[in-house]
């Protein structure tokens, strides 16, 4: 039998230790994510949105959110991104268990301060290692709150989920969102353009976290939009509705000359015919027809016709 043994020298010589071999750690996770999160992909693109309208009815100003691409990176790695000055909020999903991150880098903190009072980007603010302002944190509060009814709503398509603000840090290392750096997290960055000025920010959710949903994310159910269309068509409705809208009413020309122009002295009377029908304009479109008198001792137009078809089918969709 011992014949039978192959000698090193048969087996062929040692690999080189130093290049072969690495170290293993059993507690941090190894996994290889190899499957797009569609679904995960459709939730970032509908809290852009929300998140666009929320920001837009707080600053009333332009604004325009692009959700970047989805990142599954180690929790060191996402940490190691972060700037010394950025505001970290810890929330709840609820069912899912563990805590995720809502990230304010110091662009869009000092983005939304200087449009909040006025400002045009001119003065850009100096870090310098400092916590932020009482002011500072209220505008950032007040744009956590909006983010997070966006999430919330974004992740209504796919899984009702509680979304619970816990408290807010300021360092990576005491969020202890994961139990080793080397955790997988999944990150999504957000470029925010506000008027002219852009910050970002971030979302960062422990891969333990979502794993319960994996599958859901990876491949998501094909729904019937129909009854969302419907809804979504309703309530488009009547938010345009409610909107606001300078009605012009045009009566007449009157054809002058300059120098009858610099005849008129105060009092003369310049006779015009108020014409039978008249045409009412938005944004010099026409939309209706009226005769014009009076109502309650007001000057009024009473409406005869609306003159646009899509003004007809938009009244026709009124939702009850």
């Amino acid at each position: 039998m011992a014949d039978d043994i192959l000698s090193q020298t048969a087996v062929g010589p040692l690999p080189d230790t130093d290049n072969s071999v690495r170290p293993y750690n059993p507690v941090a996770q190894q996994r290889v994510v190899r499957e797009r999160l569609y679904g995960l992909e459709g939730i970032n693109e509908h809290f852009a949105r929300q998140f666009r309208m929320g920001l837009f009815s707080s600053l009333r100003l332009p604004t325009d959110i692009q959700a970047g691409e989805i990142k599954i990176q180690t929790y060191r790695e996402f940490s190691a991104d972060l700037s010394e000055l950025t505001n970290l909020n810890l929330i709840q999903l609820k069912p899912l268990r563990g805590a995720a991150l809502f990230v304010f880098a110091p662009s869009m903190v000092f983005t939304a301060v200087d449009k909040l009072f006025g400002g045009d980007g001119r003065f850009l603010t100096q870090i310098d290692g400092r916590e932020f302002s009482n002011t500072e944190q209220r505008v950032i509060n007040r744009m956590l709150k909006i983010a997070l009814e966006a999430y919330s709503e974004a992740w209504s398509a796919v899984r009702k989920l509680d979304v619970r603000y816990l408290r807010s840090e300021m360092r990576a290392k005491f969020t202890n969102i994961t139990s080793s750096p080397q955790d997988l997290v999944i990150t999504t960055p957000f470029r925010i353009e506000i008027g002219t000025m852009v910050g970002e920010c971030s979302i960062c959710l422990p891969f333990t976290m979502v794993e319960p949903l994996r599958e859901l994310l990876s491949n998501p159910q094909l729904v019937d939009t129909g009854e969302e269309n419907k809804n979504w068509r309703r309530v488009l409705t009547r938010e345009v509705q409610h909107s606001q809208l300078e009605l012009t009413a045009h009566f007449v020309d009157i054809p002058l000359r300059l120098s009858q122009i610099l005849k008129l002295q105060p009092g003369d009377v310049l006779p015009i015919d108020i014409p039978e029908h008249l045409v009412g304009h938005v944004n010099g479109v026409p939309v209706l027809t009226a005769q014009y008198g009076t109502l309650n001792g007001q000057y009024a137009l009473r409406i005869e016709r609306l003159i646009n078809p899509i003004l007809n089918d938009f009244n026709e969709e009124q939702p009850e």
